[in-house]
């Protein structure tokens, strides 16, 4: 499920900084919360992870090693060892081990390109990680917790309908 034009357009026009510090907020929270979230990577942790969403302007990478994420805007090419290009949806439910990762790969809703040892190696990283999101999100946003948290859990649950059989 592609995200709707009206939520897209308005990305196109924000100014990069303020995506990136929007992006790199969620991310520190998420490793704040799950502190070894990378530590089952190995020699991977230096590899250079590229999520590019198919429907925003987006590219997002992610090096462990140094807890880093950036993000450039499309067509532009970010520098990578692997990537991983699919519907943001799905990302974040791979992200979360809310999707089947083989399934959507052969079904070709996702695309792998480079290091796929690499990419293994992330997903078993992940799959002990327990990431949720919207709970996520909602330690970010003070009193408005309960409301975002709520929020963000039924967007997810609409999502991900039919697309949310785990491989952990």
């Amino acid at each position: 499920m592609p995200l709707p034009s009206t939520l897209v357009a308005p990305i196109a026009v924000t100014p990069l900084w303020l995506i990136e510090r929007v992006a790199r907020t969620i991310f520190a929270g998420v490793l704040r919360a799950h502190p070894d979230l990378f530590e089952r990577l190995g020699e991977y942790r230096q590899t250079r992870y590229c999520f590019s969403p198919s429907d925003l302007p987006l590219n997002f990478v992610v090096v462990p090693a140094t807890r880093t994420l950036n993000v450039s805007r499309k067509p532009q090419k970010p520098a990578s060892d692997a990537c991983i290009e699919g519907p943001l949806v799905l990302l974040l439910g791979l992200l979360e081990g809310r999707c089947d990762a083989d399934a959507l790969f052969f079904s070709r809703d996702l695309t792998v390109t480079g290091d796929m040892e690499a990419m293994l190696a992330l997903r078993n990283a992940l799959d002990d990680s327990v990431i949720d999101l919207p709970e996520e999100l909602g330690s970010l946003a003070g009193p408005l917790a309960p409301f975002v948290t709520g929020t963000a859990r039924y967007i997810r649950k609409q999502a991900l309908e039919g697309k949310a059989a785990t491989w952990n």
